[in-house]
């Protein structure tokens, strides 16, 4: 085993996570990066004075994270400290018309209460059934689940859970809350993971004990305090690391992984790992060598893309807090513009961080970084002059709910949307969070974590299991790991 060699393509955080499981075992690993710097989805912007995550910025379900280092014999705190955010975020639907979510459950609740009399209890009954299925996805689920067999799914618990995955998170929301406001809050966590509410199975109410119960949290320099754990626990454990490196095809002895061309140089290696996006992964072999078509990959839902800006003021801004949710249009009308009939939104939805509020190394004193985000529709026409007019569009709703004038104090912004997540990071479609969350893109329904085709070919990632976000990425690594193990075993 001490001489089998291992090449992981990408270093977002599956591809992170796996080296290091595997480095544990002994295995002689390499990441390639084709970037010039590290953690994918979740690199960083660093620009006169202010630092921008250009990915991720929700840290929730802390305990997976947690977990991940205990695997070896680490802390957290041992890398990077955390704060919890209160508020956890702030909801806008007006002018001067704001939910704020606190950091407990009971703060929650008396804020809901004031929303809708009543309220509380069914919010009560709401989180303790999310909760369960919280349990049993995460402490149970997902960690002995990679997709290679139905029977995965089937346990005594998931059994007593079977009428949660064909009821959907929308229906089970309108059993009780009537007020238009509350319902918005407790779906927009599917939104922005992956699916409309109305087909996203009951299961998946978990996301809603993790924002409520587990609260929402902040690395003190962002996520790429996450990126940078993980990469000095890899390279304590002897993983090599490479950038800018662009994997051009992956060679084969037959049928057999034999090695891959990186900047038109062959590497030799035992096993492969492509925590890379899953569809172009398979561009790098032989047609013959593909488990999935153009149609197969067509015909998936797909998660949501996004329009991203990233802004420098020259000002403290009101009224907003770290997270901020603007939901002062039409929620049904901006998700049927993702998911049903894909076209630029008319009127968005959209989120934005102001990450000095809570670190202020983030920003020059006196001033304010901000992250802006629309989702929208992959495969998306994508130009600069699209990109001006739905800034103006979202910094002229910002401007009129916080009644502050904020053009004139802009120093910079820089995009990224559509084109940019292919040319980055060979997405599909230009896809930002991967496949769906619907009960027929579910564990074993998901592409497979082994080929079919080639021996020795494995993936990672969002488009395999368990699915989208920072945390199930993690768990892809060590899902990918442990099955290389035991197959290895078996030869």
């Amino acid at each position: 085993m001490l001489n089998k060699s291992i090449f992981i393509i990408g270093s977002g955080f599956s591809s992170l996570s796996a080296s290091c499981y595997l480095a544990k075992e002994g295995y002689k690993v390499t990441v390639i990066e084709k970037n010039t710097t590290l953690g994918g989805r979740a690199r960083q912007l660093k620009k006169d004075g202010f630092t921008f995550d250009i990915g991720p910025s929700w840290y929730w379900m802390p305990d997976v994270f947690e977990n991940f280092f205990k695997d070896f014999n680490k802390e957290r705190s041992d890398y990077y400290s955390l704060t919890k955010l209160d508020p956890a975020y702030k909801v806008f639907f007006g002018k001067n018309d704001s939910i704020s979510i606190e950091d407990s459950l009971e703060k929650i609740k008396k804020v809901f209460e004031k929303e809708e009399k009543g309220s509380s209890i069914h919010l009560d009954k709401f989180i303790n059934e999310a909760k369960a299925n919280y349990d049993i996805a995460v402490k149970e689920m997902i960690y002995k689940m990679p997709g290679i067999s139905p029977l995965e799914l089937i346990t005594k618990k998931t059994l007593l859970k079977v009428k949660s995955f064909f009821s959907n998170i929308r229906r089970e929301v309108r059993k009780g809350f009537k007020s238009h406001r509350l319902r918005t809050i407790l779906e927009f966590p599917v939104l922005f993971l992956g699916a409309e509410a109305s087909k996203t199975p009951a299961f998946y109410s978990f996301m809603n004990y993790a924002d409520f119960g587990l609260g929402t949290w902040q690395p003190d320099n962002g996520f790429y305090d996450v990126v940078k754990a993980m990469v000095h626990l890899a390279e304590s454990m002897g993983v090599k690391i490479l950038t800018n490196s662009n994997v051009e095809s992956i060679e084969l002895d037959k049928n057999k992984v034999k090695g891959l061309m990186i900047n038109k140089k062959f590497h030799s290696c035992n096993i492969i790992i492509s925590g890379a996006d899953y569809a172009h992964t398979e561009t790098l072999l032989n047609y013959k060598f593909r488990q999935y078509s153009k149609k197969y990959w067509a015909k998936k839902i797909w998660a949501p893309s996004a329009l991203l800006f990233y802004v420098g003021f020259s000002k403290k801004i009101p009224k907003v807090c770290h997270h901020n949710l603007f939901f002062d249009s039409d929620y049904d009308k901006h998700a049927k513009d993702i998911y049903q009939n894909p076209k630029w939104p008319i009127e968005p939805l959209f989120y934005a961080s102001f990450t000095s509020l809570t670190h202020k190394s983030t920003a020059p004193k006196g001033y304010e970084n901000g992250v802006f985000l629309i989702p929208i529709a992959t495969d998306l026409i994508d130009s600069e002059n699209l990109r001006e007019k739905y800034f103006n569009i979202i910094i002229s709703r910002l401007e009129n709910l916080i009644e502050e004038k904020l053009k004139d104090n802009i120093l910079f912004k820089e995009s990224f949307c559509v084109k940019d997540f292919i040319e980055d990071y060979n997405s599909y479609g230009g896809n930002a969070y991967g496949l769906a969350n619907t009960l027929l893109q579910t564990a074993f329904l998901r592409p497979n974590i082994r080929s079919s085709k080639v021996k020795n070919l494995y993936f990672s990632g969002q488009l395999t299991v368990p699915g989208p976000g920072v945390p199930p990425a993690i768990v892809s690594g060590k899902l990918v790991s442990d099955l290389i193990i035991k197959d290895e075993k078996i030869i």
